[in-house]
């Protein structure tokens, strides 16, 4: 068996007994593995976790005994064979049938081995070695196309869009239902195919000690390709390269950070010398990017409810060379610092659903009860920071959802209640053009 494959299923047992992101797990396992066989290790996780209800759906036809009796580890070895069978191209079907019977031997479980060996031969014959022209029952999506599958395994998108959508994208079902009100039948298939592969890694370059086109003929210099993004300081990475071993990594020339979520800081259109409250600031990314705007002049309160989050906030700071930022942590419901402030960012906790390729277990921890709690937090935090900031000065409300009603509408909400408010810019990031989806908006407070 290849250790790639090893780490995988063991990053996947313990991602879910530890209720853990499935990429910190795979960070910590996959250390001592080859380049190629840490890419493997980490496409096999993330392809698992993010494409689980499909890969049920071609597997379970096949399984003759109780769904609640196959054990957990079981499950992740079917699905990391069904995921080479079904969705990866560059991998031979005996391969993958054989390495991950191997893993069985793992399982403290005697019939194990047989059981995945007999699924999944099954699953080997179902999938077919041709292409599909659009969706259908016997046609599974597969990066930017279809594969056809020897029968009927999927719901008939003719008779059920929705639920074709949730076992071939692998989307709760009423999310599915959600979208497919909201975007309609083709901007659905355009997000899950954007969601379901690995998303592009954008570069924010540090201001304070490059810019992006030294920065990109340093790269080039490296045999690293990257192209310029919308943002004055982004560059799309072109070449899969751990994020460590890049020219300029421990000097602090670049921070990662999505082309969408750069444009957030840069809404704020913070000064040198400013007072600036950033209220939800873990992990760090537009903190720091405030500090380069401000070119490490003035003073940022950055403040969060969890002391380990912080950390990542100071750490980044420490190895981008910005000093002015000052971590403060509060109880959860504690109010933040008083001010008064010149500016502040308010990036909410939110539902996460523009990021559903970046951060893929969301799709499945993420429930429609939990987003009335969402919006009343959001907007207590959007009236908390108003509140701290001076007469005349700017907020931008933002978001990493696709969801109006944690977006424009907290923003509307407020305004009703706040009449002088005034609404200055807003932006909606649609996923896949060209990053990741979510929402910023700049709100001026009324001058005395």
């Amino acid at each position: 068996m290849t250790p790639a494959r090893l780490v995988a299923v063991d990053a996947l047992h313990l991602a879910r007994v530890r209720k853990r992101y499935a990429s910190e797990v795979i960070d910590e396992l996959a250390g001592d593995l080859s380049p190629a066989d840490r890419r493997l290790a980490v496409q096999l996780v993330m392809g698992c976790v993010r494409r689980r209800a499909t890969l049920d759906a071609l597997v379970k036809p096949f399984i003759r005994v109780p769904f609640h009796a196959v054990q957990p580890r079981v499950w992740d070895l079917l699905h990391l064979g069904a995921y080479q069978l079904a969705l990866l191209s560059h991998i031979p079907k005996h391969a993958a049938v054989h390495e991950t019977v191997e893993l069985a031997a793992h399982v403290d479980s005697p019939q194990a081995k047989g059981f995945v060996n007999g699924v999944l031969r099954r699953v080997s014959e179902l999938v077919l070695d041709e292409p599909a022209d659009e969706p259908s029952a016997d046609a599974v999506p597969v990066e930017e196309r279809y594969r056809r599958l020897a029968r009927p395994v999927l719901p008939d998108p003719g008779n059920d869009g929705a639920a074709y959508l949730a076992a071939a994208f692998s989307w709760p079902h009423w999310l599915a239902d959600r979208w497919l009100d909201r975007h309609g039948w083709d901007e659905c298939l355009r997000l899950g195919f954007w969601f379901n592969r690995p998303p592009p890694l954008w570069l924010r370059t540090n201001s304070r000690k490059t810019d992006r086109e030294s920065y990109r003929l340093r790269l080039a210099a490296a045999t690293i390709d990257a192209e310029p993004g919308e943002g004055p300081q982004s560059l799309k990475l072109l070449d899969s390269v751990p994020v460590g071993e890049l020219p300029g990594y421990a000097e602090g020339d670049f921070a990662i950070q999505d082309v969408s979520a750069q444009a957030v800081a840069a809404a704020l259109n913070p000064s040198p010398g400013m007072r600036v409250l950033d209220l939800c600031a873990a992990p760090g990314g537009k903190t720091t990017h405030l500090a380069e705007l401000m070119d490490n002049r003035g003073a940022i309160v950055a403040c969060d409810i969890e002391r380990d989050r912080l950390a990542t906030v100071e750490s980044l700071a420490g190895r981008l060379g910005v000093s002015i930022i000052e971590t403060v942590l509060l109880a959860e419901n504690e109010p933040p610092p008083t001010g008064p402030f010149d500016a502040a960012l308010v990036d909410v906790p939110c539902s996460n659903t523009g990021v559903l390729g970046r951060r893929p277990e969301v799709r499945w921890r993420l429930q429609p009860r939990e987003f009335e709690h969402l919006i009343r937090l959001q907007t207590r935090l959007l009236i908390q920071a108003i509140e701290r900031v001076r007469p005349g000065g700017a907020i931008v409300y933002s978001t990493c959802s696709i969801e109006p009603d944690e977006n424009h509408g907290v923003v509307a909400a407020v305004r009703r209640g706040m009449p002088r408010l005034a609404l200055e810019a807003e932006r909606v990031a649609i996923p896949g053009r060209p990053g990741d989806g979510g929402y910023w908006a700049r709100l001026r407070k009324p001058a005395l």
